[in-house]
């Protein structure tokens, strides 16, 4: 009589031989490396990025995240694109791959269901569905070459952007994204019940990295901020990834303008991007209306009026400083020189806004000054101005919008093909 145990014993020992088979017998290689492995058998996995079935042999083309892998699969594949698959072969010199060699003697094995139908092809190109189509198929189109291109643009424009202010000294920071009173004292802010007690999502984590000046000298922070303005334009997203700085014993806005300049530098290099000259081109406001033939009396350039300066500029890059008090959020430093407008600037890249920025106010007694002036009660900032009262020094920072920077650098026609799954006036969704 067999042991009480063997039937499962009988069982585990059948899954594990069903598992061994399944078990790739290489170690999976990327697309990119093929050329490396000629005459070697090898293992890649990725997605059925397209089929060219000829008379005769079909080659299937697999896309990974390096990039497209060339499989000879004989008469007819069987597989529908977008399906993930597992290819084991042969790897063979061939300069007219996609990667300089492919794959023979392939056996390609489904890593789950087949696809479904695609709505639209992702492996042409360029896509031709409409915006809106593409965005509510986000996790389709995100799989063509160049919607994936700009997620891969922000990524590394991001950790150039951390490495470039590491190595001055900054310490990155997370500040929370639920506040009590709004950050730029106006009305465009999302409020909710925070436990019964009214909240707002953070139009930035401005009031935050200030204080922490005080603590850290230098910080800054990757993360989302919430604008509930009505755009619907192709410059505007509700919810987008703000790079902030912050730093301390700043002379003015000019020391700011000089980081700024530096960290841009680094972002663009890291992604093959228009080189930053050493001396950005800087035209006070009051001379900016006047290039744009703008009246004197406006408070703020608009779009046309920014492209009219890129155009006299002459470059990807220029500054304008000086803009009006009356148009700059409370803790913005007036010019001592002309106290009605102020130590802060705009970076405009090729034409539009890229980054605000400035020096901010830090004595306690000019933010009470200042909210006064303004009619306002300093009672919903209070926490915040409490720091002033021991001790701030002068201090400043700017942010960068990075959706509109991978927009403006890739040529996209709206922030929004920069965004995974962007958020705007009408999308929840997906």
């Amino acid at each position: 009589m067999a042991p009480r145990g063997f039937p499962l014993a009988h069982t585990l020992l059948g899954i594990a031989l069903r598992l061994f088979e399944e078990v790739p017998t290489v170690q999976r290689i990327l697309s990119t490396d093929l050329p490396a492995h000629v005459g070697e058998k090898v293992l890649v996995e990725g997605h059925v990025h397209r089929v060219r079935a000829l008379k005769r042999v079909a080659f299937l083309i697999v896309r990974d995240r390096a990039g497209l892998a060339q499989v000879v699969v004989g008469p007819a594949a069987g597989l529908p694109e977008q399906t993930a698959v597992a290819v084991e072969g042969t790897v063979v010199a061939n300069p007219a791959a996609p990667a300089g060699a492919e794959l023979h003697d392939a056996s390609v094995r489904p890593l789950g269901e087949p696809a479904a139908p695609l709505p639209f092809d992702v492996h042409r190109p360029a896509l031709t569905a409409t915006l809106p189509t593409q965005l509510d198929l986000a996790a389709l189109a995100l799989r063509h070459a160049g919607r994936a291109a700009a997620l891969r643009t922000a990524a590394a424009a991001t950790a150039a952007f951390r490495a470039a202010l590491d190595a001055r000294g900054f310490t990155e920071v997370l500040t929370p994204k639920i506040v009590g009173s709004a950050t730029e004292s106006g009305a465009n802010v999302f409020a909710l019940d925070y436990f019964g007690t009214p909240a707002y999502l953070a139009q930035s984590p401005q009031f935050y990295k200030q204080t922490l000046v005080g603590a850290l000298e230098r910080v800054y922070e990757v993360g989302p901020v919430f604008r509930a303005e009505p755009h619907d334009t192709g410059r505007h997203l509700a919810q987008y990834t703000s790079l902030d700085a912050e730093l301390g014993f700043v002379r003015d806005h000019t020391d700011v303008m000089a980081v700024l300049r530096d960290v841009v530098a680094a972002m663009t290099a890291a992604v093959g991007g228009p080189e930053v000259p050493a001396e950005i081109p800087v035209v006070h406001f009051t001379e900016a209306l006047r290039i744009a033939g703008a009246p004197d009396d406006e408070p703020d350039l608009a779009p046309a009026h920014e492209r009219a300066v890129a155009r006299w500029a002459g470059g990807d890059f220029v500054f304008v400083t000086g803009y009006p008090m009356r148009k700059r959020p409370f803790y913005t430093h007036p010019d001592p020189a002309r106290p009605g407008y102020s130590n802060s600037f705009d970076l405009l890249f090729r034409g539009v806004e890229l980054v605000t920025g400035g020096q901010r106010l830090h004595r306690h007694a000019d933010y009470l000054a200042a909210l006064a002036a303004r009619g306002e009660s300093p009672e919903p900032y209070a926490a915040y101005l409490d720091a002033f009262r021991f001790g701030m020094p002068p201090h400043g920072g700017f942010a960068i919008g990075l959706e509109r920077f991978v927009a403006r650098l890739l040529g996209l026609g709206n922030v929004r093909e920069a965004a995974a799954f962007p958020r705007d006036r009408t999308r929840l969704t997906p």
